[in-house]
């Protein structure tokens, strides 16, 4: 699969035939939205893990230095919490453009803090896309992050905002806390 997943999503067509639907956002979604929605509810959904895995050659890096971000990796029994928002599929067009580097539309069942369900979509980038950077090593993933940039800025902000997100939601992400403690001793050395 190419790095630009545009083409693919429209083709796809998933869930663009409803008025309204649940979108679950895991990375930047949670702290900087960018598009018209009706309501925004945190949830999670079960069977994922959030990690830095995926490169980004568009937003916090560049085809020549990409930076890290966030996908997520299927994990059993595992829970992933974040935020879900109701749109309207007219928030497609955006929605692609800004997930073009290696992302695809999944359906998801998500779950509300209230207890209750509903079916929406998530955007998640598989390890077969080109732009697929892979586990690595907390430090090696750090690294990166540290000195990685592009069109949305230090790809260190995105980190730091994620972890702060997550912190006001509540939520506990080993992963994310682990590379932000490893992010900021990188700095402070």
């Amino acid at each position: 699969m190419s790095f630009n997943t545009i083409e693919a999503n429209r083709r796809a067509g998933r869930f663009a035939d409803r008025e309204q639907l649940w979108l679950f956002g895991y990375g930047s979604l949670i702290y900087k939205a960018g598009f018209d929605y009706l309501e925004r509810r945190p949830a999670s959904i079960t069977g994922w893990v959030r990690r830095f895995w995926q490169g980004s050659h568009d937003h916090r890096g560049t085809p020549d230095a990409p930076g890290r971000v966030a996908t997520l990796v299927r994990a059993p029994g595992e829970t992933c919490l974040g935020m879900a928002y109701r749109v309207t599929p007219a928030v497609f067009e955006h929605l692609d453009h800004r997930e073009k580097n290696g992302y695809l539309r999944f359906a998801t069942e998500m779950t509300f803090a209230d207890g209750t369900t509903d079916e929406g979509l998530v955007y998640i980038a598989t390890e077969d896309n080109a732009a697929f950077a892979g586990p690595a090593p907390v430090a090696a993933i750090a690294r990166r992050i540290a000195v990685s940039e592009g069109p949305s800025g230090p790809n260190r902000d995105y980190l730091l905002n994620l972890a702060a997100a997550l912190r006001e939601l509540g939520a506990t992400d080993e992963h994310v806390f682990a590379l932000e403690a490893e992010l900021r001793a990188l700095e402070d050395g």
